[in-house]
């Protein structure tokens, strides 16, 4: 029933005597009913009084009825007015004045409806163009994070005593994090891991130009450093003063049991001990990329033993708030590792994931968050990656 009214009202458009906006907000009879009985209120006191007349009264049901009612209703008001005072008055006046009075009703109703109803039309269509506008910036914004999850990671590589497992969510769509792992030989890979300043499509353009260039480097050079050197030059060459990249670059060998990183100003990475349960931070060595071209990095070291978990992460998941506007820090985040340590690289992730998420509650992420987490398996047993 419900549907063939509909389709009736399609087929019969003045079935329907409002506005379609209006018509969405509310009962169809309040505002019907509220103009009508503004109407029958002005015909009452006009009738009332018989020293003058109170046509132009009527002016105030016309312009609400011109806000409210569909434009043939607002305009097929006018005359039922005029006739409604012509008739309900009881003024004894000339013919002739009675018509030039009505004549000049007329004109003044015509004009006051008229003027409303084109400022209505104009502002519906300003609405129709924001919303059109807004639709196409949605699917530019749709196109973007697609062109965006191509730089992430696809397949799985195949490095025996690793299991690996990487996620990313933005908080507008399109962010400004990055992470990618890329198999250097049969027992080699790098992880990478980074975050670009900022937020939204302006960040998602320069991380897709930085996550370009990594590869590039990574295809070019072993040298991590000189990786990061060149990086460094060529972000800053392309990007303001005020954007740059933390970055985090790791190399972990499977065979020699070690993994050596650059952390360029990101957050340091958690290296879990099986043996020992303690956690070592992989501290940064020099300022983000893109902030000055004459930077110098370190690298660094670590020994790894079968069991050890590497968690590489993105300050979104660090700072994440909750609605007192505490944050899920460092030691909430340490602490999900150490219970966590015994599940797998993909579990793991999703652990911490939602241990923040919840932390978050209704709040939800302000910052993007990218998770990704190494296990060592080096005791033979054949890793899997995720």
């Amino acid at each position: 029933m419900p549907v063939e009214l509909s389709a009736l009202r399609e087929r019969v458009p003045l079935l329907v005597p409002l506005r379609k906006d209006v018509a969405s907000i509310g009962p169809a009879w309040l505002p019907v009913a509220l103009v009508f009985g503004a109407i029958a209120a002005v015909g009452y006191v006009d009738h009332l009084v018989l020293s003058i007349s109170l046509v132009y009264l009527y002016i105030f049901p016309l312009g609400v009825g011109a806000i409210l009612l569909r434009k043939e209703v607002a305009y097929g008001l006018i005359p039922l007015c005029i006739l409604f005072h012509d008739y309900w008055s009881p003024r004894i006046i000339h013919p002739r004045m009675r018509i030039l009075d009505n004549l000049l009703a007329l004109l003044c109703f015509s004009f006051v409806v008229y003027v409303i109803r084109r400022y209505i039309e104009r502002r519906e269509l300003l609405a129709k163009m924001i919303q059109q506008q807004r639709d196409d910036l949605l699917k530019d914004v749709d196109l973007a994070a697609q062109v965006q999850r191509m730089f992430l990671p696809v397949g799985k590589p195949a490095i025996a005593g690793l299991e690996i497992a990487g996620m990313m969510q933005a908080s507008k769509g399109v962010g400004g994090d990055y992470y990618d792992y890329i198999p250097i030989d049969a027992h080699t890979i790098q992880i990478v891991i980074a975050d670009v300043s900022g937020k939204g499509v302006s960040a998602a353009l320069l991380m897709s130009a930085t996550a370009a260039a990594m590869r590039l480097e990574a295809n070019r050079d072993r040298n991590m450093l000189q990786q990061v050197d060149r990086l460094n030059t060529e972000i800053a060459a392309m990007s303001d003063p005020e954007r740059y990249v933390t970055l985090l670059v790791a190399e972990i060998d499977t065979h020699k049991r070690i993994i050596r990183y650059v952390n360029c100003g990101h957050n340091p990475a958690l290296l879990f001990r099986a043996k020992t349960g303690t956690l070592t931070r992989m501290n940064s060595s020099c300022p983000p990329i893109g902030l000055s071209p004459e930077e110098i990095c370190e690298l660094a070291s670590d020994d790894l033993s079968a069991g050890d978990v590497l968690v590489f992460y993105t300050d979104g998941v660090t700072e994440a708030e909750n609605r007192l506007g505490e944050e899920f820090g460092m030691e909430r985040l340490s602490a999900v590792v150490r219970d966590g340590s015994s599940l797998s690289a993909e579990e793991l992730t999703i652990n911490i994931f939602n241990s923040a998420k919840n932390f978050c509650g209704d709040v939800g992420f302000y910052d993007d968050v990218t998770i990704v987490v190494v296990k060592c398996r080096l005791d033979g047993s054949p890793g899997v990656i995720a």
